[in-house]
């Protein structure tokens, strides 16, 4: 495409044009610039894209898109943008001709469920016949395909990208799971969402909204786009969890119509019934009428919500009852949510990706209804992240637990000592906490492994299907999955 053609028609507040060269790539990493790239120079957290803009001319970029004027030199084409975020994302739309205006795009949000979620509804539209694309934190897929992932959202130019290739390998459908992050950041422009799914909304990343106030908002963004692009057929809608005290600010924010699903308040679709097992969970979803007897491989009564909000989408595009309950009953579950680890062992072994107040709680529960014996969890939390949450997690799970084993998480640039101190200042608050300290991950499992009796559980909540553990700069292999197997073999 040739640069004059890219740049027309954007929201860009200057443009010197010094030669119109047909545009091979857009990057906004210098290390990614190739001959005749445009550059896009992007203001990040840890550094601005501003200073490698000599880099990138050197790698071969014809033209850089700024936010703010640094000097280029003779014979490279330059224009400035009000916010280079924003303008890479409408850049790399145009020059991958709009992909999302060429399949059904669903976009799954909130704090909880999101990965599962958008996992039951790809399931549901590949039951259905359709070739489906899937975005998300554990993988992309297109189809059968595995792609791997660096974020939950990726950069817009990382996801116009991915969207242009699913579109030429004859995607139909595509599933994403939307992170605040990216509403804010301008990930999603021009993404063209048909159905939105909120899943629920409780603490986390405060650090970047700063309250829950601005979380919800940047929520609520998803919603105000829905239906934006009128040329493409097919059905436009909110799906919403009428149980989620969020539910009427998200609902206010939508233009299209809004399907609610839930257990107790009044929903649209409604289970009841719900029957938890160690194994499963079984309910009857009630929708427009009829009713749908499902007995799911996943667990837990979160997941009755994923599976009603996946159901609401279903429904919305028409799709039989019958094809939702094969599709919704064949899900074998989902990396690290939930997730068993069974050597044979007399007890359960669990592993979660729970790390927020709500998600901890909400496993927790699930884990006790499975418990004869004592309900044990290692958790810690992460750093360079939300603090609030620390005191909050400590106190769930010193009061939910008959054994806390608090633990290093993620610590990134932080002192471990200091992440954990902050936890147990809510495990403080609890009379009578049984609880223990054990800074290294690997030992922290290993000895409530073999500290585990007959019909204990053992939950190791935060990492979920993490491989890596970050400790300062370092990434390094960590599966919780794969501790955990080896403190089963060691017991033995």
């Amino acid at each position: 495409m040739l640069l004059s053609n890219l740049l027309a028609g954007l929201s860009l507040s200057e443009v010197a044009l010094v030669t119109d060269r047909r545009i091979r790539g857009i990057a906004y990493d210098s290390r990614q610039v190739e001959r005749d790239y445009l550059f896009v120079a992007v203001k990040g957290f840890k550094t601005d894209g501003h200073l490698y803009v000599p880099n990138a001319v050197e790698r071969g970029a014809c033209a850089v898109v700024m936010q703010e004027a640094v000097p280029v030199p003779e014979g490279v084409s330059r224009a400035l943008a009000v916010d280079t975020r924003k303008a890479l994302a409408e850049l790399a739309a145009k020059y991958y001709d709009y992909p999302a205006r060429k399949m059904k795009m669903v976009g799954v949000t909130g704090t909880n469920g999101k990965t599962t979620t958008a996992n039951l509804i790809n399931a549901i539209y590949r039951e259905h016949g359709m070739k489906t694309g899937l975005i998300g934190t554990i993988h992309n897929c297109i189809g059968d395909r595995v792609l791997p992932v660096a974020h939950t959202t990726p950069e817009s130019a990382d996801l116009q990208r991915l969207l242009a290739e699913m579109a030429g390998e004859g995607v139909q459908a595509v599933v994403m799971e939307v992170s605040s992050h990216a509403l804010v950041l301008h990930r999603v422009e021009e993404c063209a969402y048909d159905t939105g799914v909120f899943t629920n909304l409780t603490q986390d990343h405060l650090d970047f909204h700063g309250d829950m106030q601005q979380y919800l908002e940047a929520k609520s963004l998803l919603f105000a786009g829905l239906g934006g692009d009128t040329c493409k057929p097919g059905c436009k809608c909110a799906v919403v969890n009428a149980d989620d005290p969020a539910a009427g600010g998200i609902t206010e924010a939508c233009t299209v119509p809004v399907i609610t699903y839930g257990l107790r308040n009044d929903a649209d679709i409604k289970a009841r019934d719900v029957r938890v097992t160690a194994r499963g969970v079984a309910f009857q979803a009630v929708a427009g009428g009829k009713k749908l007897n499902l007995q799911l491989r996943l667990t837990g009564k979160f997941n009755v919500y994923n599976a009603l909000a996946a159901l609401a989408v279903g429904v919305a595009d028409n799709i039989p009852l019958s094809t939702i309950k094969a599709a919704l009953e064949r899900v074998p579950g989902v990396p690290g949510r939930f997730e068993l680890v069974d050597r044979g062992q007399p007890f359960a072994v669990v592993v979660d990706y729970a790390h927020t107040p709500d998600g901890l709680a909400n496993v927790l529960a699930t884990a006790r209804e499975i418990t004869t014996g004592r309900l044990i969890t290692v958790f810690g939390c992460g750093g360079d992240r939300d603090r609030a949450k620390r005191p909050l997690m400590g106190e769930i799970a010193a009061r939910m637990s008959d054994l806390a084993v608090v633990t290093s998480d993620n610590p990134r640039s932080e002192e471990p000592l200091t992440i954990i101190e902050d936890i147990l200042a809510g495990v403080y608050q609890v009379e009578g906490a049984c609880y223990k300290v054990v800074p290294d991950r690997r030992d922290a499992i290993g000895q409530a492994i073999c500290g585990a009796s007959p019909g204990d559980v053992v939950l190791i909540a935060g990492k979920g299907h993490e491989d890596y553990q970050i400790i300062g700069s370092r990434r390094l292999r960590f599966d919780d999955r794969e501790e955990a197997w080896s403190a089963l073999e060691c017991r033995k």
